[in-house]
């Protein structure tokens, strides 16, 4: 049961391209906080700009931390992120800071809010089975595979949805059991959360608004560098589109067109695509969110917490 003397953590969150940071880096100048990202890209090192990633400039702002933790061969899970946003939450106010959750990827939230009994955690080389797999035969047919051990699970699932049918794959592999029965003999046993949470989402309105900003910012990319970027991170030798770092809203789309499958114009279509339905997704979740507040901008967001 939450209590007063509890930590606080305030939770910043909000679709892509909706202000989220620059709200975060104006609170930190008015009161002493450490950020916690909650993006599943920006754990992953070398990945800067298509995951419009916090300049040096800005995270010198405040202490940030879940950025830069991973190389883009390793896999994060959401269990790992709310194992490690809890411990931050209780060390940065233990230094009397007050920490801040800043992010758009929903199921890390879920995942830290309602906590259940951990499933396993990732295995690196039975990932890369299934990934070698899926490059031989798709990710269809893995799914045929899934809807065989766990049809109530596959149902529920694209075809395509290459990450969620490996994670699934890969629950049974490590227990022996389908991910669906695994999760269903948890129930509501849920934990009491070891800090109070204060949610709060940047929305911008209408929704056109969000749309120019996403459609602006997939070019700013570009014209930033993106394409070197993917063009360093292909040099590598190491990465493959159906790792989860390569699968990113934006770096999927990169990779199939420096891999000649379309032009420059029609990259700039696709991401911008790709990424209006990330947001259209995180929308539907925290419109589901219970006790969150929802504010146009950054101003009003900073004016409700009275500082």
């Amino acid at each position: 049961m939450s209590t007063s003397t509890q930590p606080k953590a305030l939770f910043i969150l909000g679709p892509t391209a909706s202000g989220k940071t620059a709200a975060a880096l104006e609170l930190a100048r008015l009161m002493p906080i450490e950020i916690i990202s909650v993006d599943s890209a920006l754990v992953f090192k070398g990945m800067n700009i298509g995951t419009a990633k916090p300049s040096a400039t800005e995270q010198a702002c405040a202490p940030h931390h879940l950025i830069d933790i991973i190389e883009p061969t390793e896999a994060y899970s959401a269990a790992q992120f709310a194992q490690d946003a809890s411990r931050l939450i209780q060390e940065i106010d233990a230094r009397g800071r007050v920490p801040v959750l800043v992010g758009g990827t929903m199921l890390y939230v879920k995942a830290l809010l309602e906590p259940l009994t951990q499933l396993p955690s990732a295995d690196a080389a039975f990932r890369q089975h299934i990934d070698q797999r899926a490059a031989a035969i798709g990710w269809p047919a893995l799914h045929d595979e899934l809807a065989q051990i766990d049809a109530i699970t596959a149902a529920r699932l694209f075809p395509n949805d290459a990450q969620r049918i490996s994670r699934a794959l890969e629950i049974y592999h490590l227990t022996g059991r389908p991910m669906s029965a695994v999760i269903a003999e948890q129930g509501d046993n849920k934990a009491d959360l070891p800090f109070t949470p204060i949610l709060t989402a940047l929305i911008p309105e209408p929704r056109a608004l969000l749309h120019e900003r996403i459609n602006a910012r997939f070019t700013q990319m570009l014209a930033h560098g993106f394409l070197d970027e993917m063009h360093t991170l292909r040099a590598r030798g190491d990465l493959n589109p159906n790792m989860t770092s390569m699968r990113c809203v934006g770096y999927r789309q990169a990779w199939a067109h420096l891999d000649g499958e379309y032009g420059l114009d029609e990259l700039i279509e696709k991401g911008q695509a790709a990424t209006r339905q990330l947001a259209k997704r995180q929308l539907t979740w925290l419109r589901s969110m219970k006790e969150l507040h929802v504010f146009e901008n950054a101003e009003s967001l900073i004016m409700y917490l009275n500082i």
